[in-house]
């Protein structure tokens, strides 16, 4: 069972080179480390001193078409993706061969941010943490895949026609896939031990970005043109009667200043938001401590959104 490691780049900066530290620490000599440096000659120049392969794509086409490009030239049976602001650990590797060696049927598998992210910042390590706990909490069966941190065969891969290179930005084309995958009757698995470190520093506007743009609204649109709307990691129920709870929260809010008998009804909301998320506050008590949970209760409130 051999793995093809597949990297798309694009200014990845110092993440990206203790990315390939971490591969280079733990990968095997047979581990097959592609670069695909997307409109970035700097990190391919990088990426070709370490010793990975490296695909030059130009102009910039975003993630999916590299991960295509990457997966065109990969040898082994295994592609493994992982984003360039991740870094790899002694066990990421030796679990995702011996997943696939154990078991025959299985097409995919997903894993998970650790939860010891590698940006300081209050938002990062909410965002991450958050992300770490929505995947620890879901169901081992999968109904999406994971470009940050994702195997599949790579003859399913190749079958399934690879990514969609229609989204140019990096939002849902993993998630699409993994549509695909589960619509084609394949088996993903979300592999709770098989982990990775997030580096990214999260700041108010690229997580506004991100959780909005990137990733709410193309995800919605998938949404309905697969007709899917599984009880599975971001689509939980929770999360979703959170959401219709926060919206109906800040109607009431506004209601007040004409009826101050409303006020009642936003006491009720809180609790039931309160409730409802009550184990993701246990989490990041234990975590992170009391003034980082109340911090994130009262200044941010993003638990009840999606959250990728």
């Amino acid at each position: 069972m051999t793995i093809s490691v597949i990297i798309p780049v694009y200014k990845g900066g110092e993440a990206f080179r203790r990315c390939l530290n971490s591969l280079k620490q733990f990968a095997s000599p047979n581990v097959e480390i592609i670069v695909v440096a997307d409109g970035d000659d700097e990190s391919g120049d990088v990426a070709e001193s370490w010793g990975a392969k490296v695909v030059r794509n130009f102009p910039t086409s975003g993630p999916a078409k590299a991960r295509n490009l990457g997966a065109k030239i990969a040898t082994g049976d295994i592609l493994f993706f992982i984003d360039a602001d991740v870094t790899v650990n002694e066990n990421t590797l030796p679990q995702v061969e011996l997943l696939f060696s154990q078991e025959p049927d299985l097409a995919a598998a997903i894993g998970s941010y650790d939860d010891e992210p590698g940006a300081a910042n209050f938002l990062s390590q909410y965002k991450n943490l958050f992300h770490h706990y929505t995947h620890q909490t879901g169901s081992e069966e999968a109904s999406t895949f994971w470009g940050a941190c994702g195997a599949i065969r790579r003859n399913i891969f190749l079958e399934m026609g690879g990514f969609d290179e229609s989204y140019r930005l990096p939002c849902v084309e993993d998630i699409e896939l993994g549509y695909r995958l589960k619509t084609a009757g394949y088996q993903i698995r979300l592999c709770k031990t098989l982990q990775v470190k997030h580096l990214k520093r999260w700041e108010i506007v690229s997580l506004l970005k991100a959780d909005v743009f990137y990733r709410a609204i193309p995800w919605t649109t998938l949404i309905l043109r697969y007709s899917q709307l599984k009880n599975d990691l971001n689509l939980q129920w929770s999360s979703r009667i959170s959401v219709m709870l926060v919206y109906s929260l800040l109607a009431s809010l506004i209601a007040t200043f004409w009826w101050t008998a409303m006020w009642a009804f936003v006491l009720g909301i809180c609790i039931a938001l309160l409730t409802i998320n009550f184990s993701v506050y246990r989490f990041f008590y234990h975590r992170k401590g009391t003034i980082f949970t109340l911090r994130m209760i009262l200044g941010i409130g993003y638990t009840t959104f999606i959250v990728v």
